[in-house]
Order: structure tokens, then sequence, then C-alpha cells
């Protein structure tokens, strides 16, 4: 079994279609044919079925997918890992975000990180909160920004790096609008807009009203900062955002108040698996961004 074989094979399981894997190979359409035969007869079983001008996997195909899809990924970690023993600099590291990072924080620190270490290369992924932390116990990335840290998860290590308030966003002829700061309970008869169910910012607004004895009455969701921004400065509702997202992206129409009751904070950080070692450049990359921000607070 050649790891050619179980290239092509992989490619051609995701495409569904022979022509199409081999032009993605940038080789002939008979060396794919070729080569997935001969990794079938050495296996002694078919793994796909023609559908008209199409292929699809066979029952044992699916399983074999997984297992080499596994073994492709745990060779690329293992050349990533030579690649950057013999040079740090020149490494590629795979973050994970959360939308309500990615205007502010996640550019900071990787533009600093950035101008000390030109030549190290960022895949980023946006994803939900569960999915970040699923992504990082399964290699997909390599560490991810969140907030809050988990503290009390087995398969990975969290670091905080600072701590945030969560301000009110109110449209700006809303009666509250004006003052300093609020209580959370005077917005027990607004429209609430937020993330939807599932999401942790939702959660977090959902736990501070009830801490004030009301349940939200949640009008709208929206799926991205834009979105829930945007029915706010529309008028349609209120909501609760981190300080960290209102730094520099204000939308018209809207103020953001400080909420004096109840005192409602998030921790924002880093996670990293527990049972890996991070590979050189993304130890680097850790160091760098702890030190960035202890930086920060030492001048805050």
């Amino acid at each position: 079994m050649e790891l050619r074989q179980l290239v092509y094979f992989v490619e051609v399981a995701k495409r569904e279609h022979v022509s199409e894997a081999a032009f993605a190979l940038h080789v002939a359409q008979s060396a794919v044919s070729r080569q997935i035969s001969n990794l079938e007869t050495e296996l002694g079983v078919a793994l796909f079925e023609r559908e008209g001008r199409n292929i699809k996997l066979t029952t044992i195909g699916k399983l074999f997918l997984t297992h080499t899809e596994t073994a492709l990924k745990a060779i690329d970690n293992a050349k990533q890992l030579i690649d950057e023993h013999l040079d740090p600099e020149r490494g590629t590291i795979k973050i994970g975000f959360p939308t309500s990072l990615a205007s502010h924080t996640l550019p900071t620190v990787i533009s600093a990180f950035k101008g000390k270490h030109p030549n190290v290369a960022f895949h980023l992924r946006q994803g939900s909160y569960k999915f970040l932390i699923d992504a990082v116990k399964n290699r997909e990335i390599d560490l991810a920004f969140l907030g809050p840290v988990p503290r009390d998860d087995n398969d990975v290590e969290g670091t905080i790096l600072f701590s945030e308030k969560i301000l009110a966003l109110l449209p700006s002829n809303h009666p509250l609008a004006s003052k300093e700061r609020i209580r959370l309970d005077q917005l027990r008869n607004d429209a609430f807009v937020l993330f939807p169910k599932g999401y942790v910012l939702h959660r977090l607004a959902i736990d501070a009203c009830k801490q004030s004895g009301f349940k939200a009455n949640v009008s709208s969701v929206g799926e991205d900062l834009d979105a829930i921004k945007g029915l706010v400065s529309a008028g349609i509702g209120v909501t609760l955002l981190p300080e960290s997202t209102l730094y520099e992206t204000m939308p018209k129409f809207t103020v953001k108040v400080p909420i004096e009751f109840p005192h409602v904070t998030r921790t924002v950080g880093m996670i990293i698996p527990k049972h890996r070692k991070l590979a050189p450049s993304e130890q680097l990359f850790y160091e760098f961004v702890k030190d960035f921000f202890s930086i920060l607070q030492q001048y805050s």
C-alpha cells in the first residue's frame, strides 16, 4: 500500500468522480483509476460502486475513508513537526476563533506577532464555542481563542488572557440611552436581540437577566455581530455584548451603556490540547500571546 494510493483514494471519495479528482491532483485520469484498482486488489474489497457517471463509496469504502483520513492527518502533522523543528520561524499555525473576537482581539495580536515573526503562516477558522473546543481536541486546529475560557474540560488546557465587561447596546432613541450606567432590570420590558440558543453569548445574556430577576424577551436572533448590531440600530431591540466587540465598530444610531448591576463579565483566553505537545511554531505563538496580554495588563 502506497501513500500515493491513499491520497488518490481520498480525493476520489470526496469528489465522487475520477476525472474531477485527477484534475485536482494534476495527474492523468488513467493514473488515478489504476492506483484505485491496485488499492482495491491489495485490500481484496471494492471501495467504490458506480452510479451512472459518478461513483459512490461502498460501506467498507466509507469505513476505510475514515481511517485513511486519520492516517493522512497524522502524517501531515508529523511532517509539519519536522519542518518546524528545522525552522520554527517558518511553521504554519491553525487557529480557531469566535465571531466576538474577530474584529479587534484577534487582528491585534496576530498583527503584533507577524511584526516579529513575519515568516510564520496562519490558517484561521471561525466557529462556535463548542466547535472550537472539539476542533482542538480532534487536531483540526492547533489552538483557539475563546471567551469564556473553559475550566473543567479534561482534554484542553485554558489560559485566561484578560477579563472584560459585558455592556448594554441600546438604540440611540432608547429612554435610557443618555444614562451613564444602568441596572439590567431596567431593561425587563424591552425586546432583546441575541445570538441563537447554543451560542455562549446567548446563555451569558439569559443568565444575567435571570440574576436580575426577569426572563429576557428574545424577539430576534442574529448569528453574527453585524446582524445583531444592525437590528439594535434599527430599533428592533436591545442586546448585551462584550466590551471588546464595541471598541471600533459601533453602529450608527446606537449607544453602549455600562451595567452597574449585576456585574457581568467574561474571561477571554486560549485553549490548547492537554495531551499533545505543541509544535515549535505553535509554542512560539502561544508564549508570545501570553506575554503580549501580560504586558497590556500592566499598562491598563
